[in-house]
């Protein structure tokens, strides 16, 4: 039976509501920055550093023409953004090494996805950049995918969008894995308020995967479209009690959370909080950690979804 039937009105239909960032751990940040910048073309708009808490953030997105205002005064107002968090020290420690989420036993987070209009020019260009390649279009049974590899071995795919001109890559999407897909579909329905927008089944490999967001497509435009979660359930992990999997932030760690930004975040927040009391999980709740105007949750699975206020100033 699930926990999440309860829809949370402050976020059915909320214009103002988008996913904006997906946050993951990096141990260098001069290679990890100049592999998104140099390699993937991403620009970075805005870098933070927390000298009390020893660690700094940097904010990178694909940069476009529709995307000609970003900056880091505005970079909340926009889906597609990639955060990547550095701990202050781990460059200079040969043993440290995070968890990408694919690896047995820390297995959770799956991958982000670039989309883009030429998907073989994209990889071609790519290759002779010396890019390391996880899967390359001709290898495996999906010649219509390729996965790379960042500097930290995070799994990136590269996916193809159908469009009548070439709109730049996209951030496309964000995928882990999750134990009960209907615990998960109403808690980011009913709780988060994205909508279903795709499910992709895949009888004869045993999994089924669940794409989310907060803007409305159709066909196959969802390809084009930034800020998409993407929820992968391998049947039989709901019927196993003692089944869970690796959020990425407990030791080892390695993948952060994902980001939705809004107006009123503690409108929403306290509605969360008034109609489903303990059965959701905070930390911390809205306003009451270092940092204003940001809360943390945690979806059925105990990964960490951010809340924050649109165009927030860190």
């Amino acid at each position: 039976m699930s926990l999440y039937t309860t829809k949370i009105e402050s976020a059915q239909n909320d214009p103002s509501l988008l996913m904006n960032h997906t946050c993951y751990r990096i141990k260098d940040p001069v290679r990890s920055i100049e592999f998104y910048e140099k390699k993937l073309n991403m620009k970075l708009y805005m870098k933070k550093d927390f000298p009390d808490m020893k660690f700094s953030l940097y904010f990178l997105k694909f940069p476009g023409e529709v995307e000609a205002s970003v900056s880091g005064d505005n970079i909340f107002g926009y889906s597609g953004v990639l955060e990547l968090t550095h701990n202050w020290g781990t460059e200079d420690d040969p043993d440290y090494k995070v968890n990408n989420g694919n690896v047995e036993p820390h297995r959770g987070f799956g991958h982000t996805c670039i989309s883009v209009y030429d998907i073989e020019k994209y990889c071609s260009e790519l290759e002779a950049k010396n890019v390391v390649f996880k899967k390359k279009l001709e290898e495996g049974r999906q010649h219509n995918i390729a996965f790379i590899l960042d500097p930290d071995g995070y799994w990136i795919e590269l996916l193809a969008y159908q469009s009548p001109q070439n709109l730049g890559p996209k951030l496309n999407h964000t995928m882990y894995r999750i134990k009960d897909p209907k615990q998960s579909v109403d808690f980011y329905t009913n709780v988060l308020g994205m909508k279903l927008i795709r499910t992709f089944d895949v009888p004869t490999a045993k999994f089924t995967n669940y794409f989310f967001s907060y803007k409305e497509t159709e066909g196959e435009g969802w390809r084009t479209t930034e800020g998409v979660v993407e929820l992968c359930h391998n049947y039989g992990t709901e019927d196993d009690p003692d089944f869970h999997y690796h959020t990425g932030n407990a030791e080892p760690q390695g993948y952060g959370h994902i980001c939705v930004v809004m107006d009123k975040p503690e409108v929403f927040c306290q509605e969360i909080e008034n109609k489903y009391g303990d059965a959701i999980q905070w930390a911390p709740k809205f306003n009451q950690g270092k940092m204003k105007n940001i809360a943390f949750l945690k979806d059925p699975d105990g990964y960490s979804i951010e809340v924050v206020l649109r165009n927030i100033k860190l």
